[in-house]
């Protein structure tokens, strides 16, 4: 893990409340933060049954524990901090479906805003709480349709409530770190990720779901905005960069505490034609046809700058686009034929390091 910049010596026997961490890119989080030798406390909904957390049953045997709540209560969030005592929190738990915020928008605006009040209050009550990185998202920023990359200094916004209900955690994070944590030896940093895959989301009326999910029924795949472009990369490009970001304010550099992008390299945007197309020539099967209905309004242009995260932090995306969307193919048919998906996940990231340190050696 040292080629990816994560310090075992820092991370052995940090006390981590993660939380999200029976969702998806909390799964693969879990795994990699138990690698480095974290104690991890999670703080989530129960897991559903086709997750990442519990088709690599090892997760949970090796994690410290599991509160199964909801953290729309404040009352939860400060008794597991209470109890736990983490150094460090990483929130991930979120309403995460823009098209559910369409149709529940007072749920996702109780999650991704009064959620994330409650955890940073609860923090606040906490004197062990040094760390905390708050994953946002990239629509998090107001959608001008360009062609230019969004970088962290952008204006916040939203058409949609789940895109302005991350803009509120955005502010509700920078409100917390200027008037009660700056002064306080607290460091909170927000970290914004593109258009996430990987192996283990099953989430409904997400693109590499919805394909996967036709795929095995030997259905046509339906695909809505074919030509809508989006950041795609690998879960665990991000998952290393927030875990990276937390180590980096745990070693008291405040200069960290603020927003960071976390993006692939601006050719692997990709519109969502052009992926579904592929994943049917690497998967040598399955057909796609335009879902020709109407649809509630999502961005059509979205593009991060990470230069960033790349001077300061060290990170870079090391699996481009397709090498993404085949590490994605190649878990779910390991799962699919009976392989041990703990052991699969544990060597996908082994594999992800080595690939990184190849491509830092070339």
């Amino acid at each position: 893990m040292e080629n990816l910049g994560l310090k075992k010596d820092f991370w052995s026997g940090k006390r981590v409340l993660l939380t999200g961490h029976t969702g998806f890119k909390g799964g693969w989080a879990s795994l990699m933060l138990t690698m480095l030798g974290a104690k991890v406390h999670g703080l989530s909904l129960p897991p559903t049954e086709d997750s990442v957390f519990c088709k690599s049953v090892g997760i949970e045997n090796r994690i410290t524990g599991s509160t199964y709540s909801d953290i729309t209560s404040y009352q939860s969030c400060l008794s597991v901090m209470e109890e736990f005592k983490p150094d460090i929190i990483l929130h991930m738990a979120a309403q995460a479906l823009v098209r559910v915020s369409y149709s529940n928008p007072l749920e996702t605006y109780m999650v991704n805003v009064i959620g994330v009040a409650n955890l940073l209050e609860a923090a606040r009550k906490v004197e062990t709480v040094k760390v905390i990185v708050n994953v946002t998202t990239d629509k998090c920023y107001k959608n001008n349709e360009w062609l230019w990359p969004y970088r962290e200094n952008e204006a916040l916004g939203g058409h949609d409530p789940y895109s302005s209900s991350k803009a509120c955690a955005e502010i509700i994070s920078a409100a917390y770190r200027d008037s009660f944590f700056a002064n306080n030896g607290v460091q909170l940093a927000t970290a914004r990720a593109g258009n996430v895959i990987g192996g283990g989301d099953w989430s409904k009326d997400r693109l590499l779901p919805d394909i996967l999910r036709s795929l095995e029924a030997n259905k046509i795949i339906s695909i809505r905005s074919p030509s809508s472009i989006r950041p795609w990369q690998h879960v665990l490009e991000p998952v290393t960069g927030y875990i990276l970001l937390a180590q980096k304010l745990g070693e008291n550099q405040d200069v960290f505490s603020e927003a960071w992008n976390f993006g692939p390299e601006e050719n692997d945007c990709w519109s969502v034609g052009k992926v579904v197309t592929h994943i049917c020539k690497i998967s040598k099967r399955g057909s796609w046809i335009p879902l020709d209905i109407d649809q509630p309004h999502e961005a059509g242009l979205l593009k991060l700058d990470s230069s960033k995260a790349k001077v300061n932090l060290g990170w870079s995306p090391r699996w481009q686009v397709s090498e993404a969307l085949r590490k994605t193919l190649e878990w779910h048919e390991k799962l699919s034929s009976g392989t041990d998906m703990y052991s699969f996940s544990l060597a996908q990231i082994m594999e992800y390091q080595a690939d990184r340190m190849c491509n830092e050696s070339e």
